[in-house]
């Protein structure tokens, strides 16, 4: 019962509070709590939250950890990490996240220990994997009362369009409408993302990730990833991605013909060439703060 008590408080916000004790004379007095540290502090006079206690990691690995967030995990654990319109759980109260020090509950969890559970395996370096959970835990570092993510503690789950449009198109005109038009490809969006957060989610992440398995990612334009592969002789072949791994690189090229190249010495080392379409929401994703996607989201809200 105490254990449960303890993390109720926590979680609710009540980071630390002051234990009264009784003097000889029986008069209460206020008890002067300790130090913090690392981790949690279960004494019977003092009380912390441990992921506001923790060490947290490098700032840049925490910017490389939101980038990686950002776009692989947005859509079902939404932006806030309180859970996307794909169905993932909210992580600000997950145990897992809440558990986890440096990675070592969350990597497994990313490399596909829960696909039975519905969540997929990500093909993500053991390093981009730690860097994604020392970017949860920054955020864990940060959250308000009753487990609210940072600096939106007044803002209800149905209440996203807090932002301000001309602020958003703003920010769309000097970092997004060199990829996106509001009269192309994302015309109409407010209409098809009717749900404030769904289109909130979905835009921040670059649309829906589909073809993992094979290694092709498309974002919100339809478009996947291409790749260009420079042969030992010279030759290039160009081409839609289909997979690419250590040994490997296949690709469609435009005349529809498959092709694979072995990344070994029979070709000499061939040179390869990804170009995603979500890179541009990667790097977006590491500087985004709250204003400025509630802001983009107001205006994209306003495309028909």
């Amino acid at each position: 019962m105490r254990t449960t008590v303890i993390f109720g408080l926590a979680i609710t916000g009540l980071l630390s509070f002051p234990c009264m004790g009784q003097t000889a004379a029986g008069t209460s007095r206020e008890t002067t709590p300790p130090a913090r540290t690392q981790g949690p502090v279960l004494d019977r006079n003092f009380t912390t939250f441990p992921q506001q206690t923790r060490q947290l990691a490098p700032p840049d690995v925490i910017a490389r950890g939101k980038g990686l967030f950002g776009v692989n995990c947005t859509s079902c654990h939404g932006s806030d990490l309180r859970g996307g319109d794909m169905g993932g759980p909210n992580l600000l109260r997950s145990l897992t996240a809440l558990s986890d020090q440096h990675g070592e509950l969350i990597l497994p969890i990313i490399h596909g220990a829960r696909q039975d559970k519905g969540m997929p395996a990500f093909n993500l370096s053991d390093e981009d994997g730690k860097a994604v959970a020392e970017y949860i835990h920054s955020v864990l570092a940060r959250v308000g009362p009753k487990a609210r993510p940072p600096g939106v503690a007044d803002i209800s789950d149905a209440d996203v369009l807090v932002g301000k449009a001309d602020a958003g198109k703003k920010y769309f005109d000097a970092n997004c409408a060199g990829c996106h038009s509001v009269t192309g490809d994302l015309k109409g969006i407010s209409d098809k993302y009717k749900d404030p957060r769904v289109l909130q989610n979905t835009w921040v992440a670059g649309g829906t990730v589909s073809g993992r398995d094979m290694g092709a990612a498309v974002g919100t334009t339809g478009q996947p990833s291409t790749v260009t592969v420079t042969l030992a002789s010279g030759q290039k072949l160009e081409g839609k991605l289909v997979r690419k791994d250590d040994f490997v690189v296949t690709l469609v090229t435009p005349d529809g013909n498959r092709r694979s190249i072995a990344l070994d010495g029979a070709n000499g080392g061939a040179k390869v060439e990804l170009r995603d379409p979500l890179d541009g929401h990667r790097r977006i994703a590491q500087t985004l703060d709250e204003k400025d996607m509630h802001d983009v989201t107001a205006y994209l809200a306003t495309i028909k």
